[in-house]
């Protein structure tokens, strides 16, 4: 959470707000690697990326919101497509 005019940030760093460019190497450290580019493009699309507030016209990404995001997007270790997607395949 975002902290109000006058109080301190958390002492974790979990609200950190973070650019795209510093959202982008962030999330290449947990193992989602997407350009800032892609970040704009999601967010602009009203897709399904990482949620971000703006400060006057500039996006950031608050580090807490942004680490369960990524954590959201990792699967867990599979051994073959899902079902859904062997059945496209197979028309």
């Amino acid at each position: 959470m975002i902290p109000e005019p006058g109080r301190a940030a958390p002492v974790d760093g979990a609200e950190d707000l973070l650019t795209r460019k510093e959202a982008s190497a962030f999330l290449a450290a947990l193992g989602v690697r997407l350009k800032p580019a892609t970040l704009a493009r999601l967010w602009s699309m009203g897709g399904n990326g990482p949620p971000c507030l703006h400060v006057r016209s500039r996006p950031f990404y608050p580090r807490g919101l942004l680490r369960a995001w990524a954590l959201d997007q990792i699967s867990e270790v599979r051994t073959s497509a899902p079902a859904a997607a062997r059945a496209r395949r197979h028309g």
